[in-house]
């Protein structure tokens, strides 16, 4: 196995970061990512010596080698220390030092180690920190903050994972995240949209998108600078066990269909995301359910009528963020019917030119929609002679 590898050279290594935190949470890690004191150089002639395929993904000059082993990714990275920074991205160099390496790591339950043997390497409180549910920067918020801007959004994404209620933060954190948020003016959108979907769909979205307004970040990464926070508190309440897209809870802040225009600028978000959250801007006040015995009528003459992909994913959406949530489960289970007659069936009751054939469809469509699409090929024939 790879550890006995390091052991035989005395290279130490160790869990790191992210997958320390989960395993400590009781929480599968995604994957497990590992430090070491080795340098790359060291770890590719070792690994090579031994037969494990190596997998280039650039990530070299940052320290990190990627084995594959078992059918699995193992990415290990030497220790380092960041040299300079420019707030995006920073140069690195080794060390075998690893009170240095978390130091420079941004919140404290992520700057752990384990050890193979389960000693847990702790410099910063991240364990007591995690069983109090607390979210802190690893020393000074403003120097780890200065280093990557991103940092202020991760802040956010795993208060709203570990924290157990909304507003329990250090004034001294908020107060650095203030002072820093025009930083992330230069994070390129893509980086941001990761970190803020997250936050959309973690816990306390309401607290935390509200808080970036009050921090006065908003702006900064493309959220409209009066955003709409009481439709934002209405429908994050609406679609709290609906598991809605990111989008279909952020649109609740926009007003119209600008908003959606200008989040796509700043954050290059998917034609998909951006459909979705232009549908909802224009329908939300629109197309809402039938009083009386079929309230899920409209949504269904909706999207019979509609001519494009992707429609009945667009209204179950709707349906989340408009908090409806048994039309939901009616909705999911409804089989779009297919429309009886064809062109074919008309020309064997006498209709011959093609414009009346596509006149009398248009009738018959129009009947069997009347019907809440019940009536049958018979029924609509019939119907045709009587038309």
């Amino acid at each position: 196995s790879f550890p006995e590898l390091f052991e035989k050279k005395n290279y130490e290594l160790r869990i790191a970061g992210g997958a320390v935190r989960d395993l400590l949470s009781g929480v599968t890690p995604q994957d497990i990512d590992f430090a070491t004191t080795a340098t790359p150089a060291e770890m590719k002639e070792m690994f090579t010596a031994a037969g494990v395929r190596l997998i280039n993904n650039k990530g070299e000059k940052h320290g990190t080698i990627t084995a594959r082993l078992h059918e699995q990714n193992f990415e290990i990275t030497t220790l380092r220390i960041d040299v300079v920074t420019d707030g995006r991205h920073a140069e690195v160099e080794f060390t075998t030092d690893w009170h240095k390496d978390a130091e420079r790591r941004d919140l404290t339950v992520n700057s752990m180690f384990l050890g193979l043997d389960g000693t847990l390497y702790d410099f910063f409180n991240g364990y007591e920190d995690l069983q109090n549910k607390k979210i802190r920067f690893v020393g000074k918020a403003t120097e780890r903050i200065q280093e990557d801007y991103l940092r202020i959004l991760r802040y956010f994404r795993f208060y709203g994972r570990i924290a157990e209620k909304p507003g329990d933060h250090e004034p001294n954190t908020l107060q650095a995240i203030k002072e820093n948020a025009k930083g992330l003016a230069g994070i390129s959108g893509e980086r941001i949209w990761v970190e803020l979907k997250k936050i959309l769909l973690g816990n306390h979205a309401k607290h935390l998108i509200q808080l970036m307004y009050e921090l006065d970040i908003a702006q900064y990464i493309g959220l409209p600078l009066d955003g709409n926070l009481e439709e934002f508190a209405r429908v994050t309440k609406n679609i709290q066990n609906l598991s809605p897209k990111p989008m279909t809870v952020l649109t609740s802040l926009f007003k119209g269909k600008d908003d959606v225009t200008n989040l796509d600028l700043r954050l290059k978000i998917s034609k998909e995301e951006k459909n979705l959250g232009l549908f909802l801007v224009k329908q939300r006040q629109e197309l809402t359910k039938a009083q009386g015995a079929e309230p899920l009528r409209p949504y269904q003459d909706f999207l019979m009528d509609s001519r494009e992909a992707n429609t009945n994913s667009k209204i179950f959406e709707l349906l989340k963020y408009q908090g409806e949530e048994e039309l939901l489960k009616e909705m999911q289970d409804w089989t779009v019917p297919s429309f009886p007659v064809s062109g074919h069936d008309l020309r064997k009751m006498g209709v011959s030119s093609g414009k009346e054939i596509g006149t009398a469809l248009q009738q018959l469509r129009d009947e069997w929609k009347k019907s809440g699409y019940h009536m049958d090929k018979e029924e609509l024939l019939s119907c045709l002679k009587k038309l």
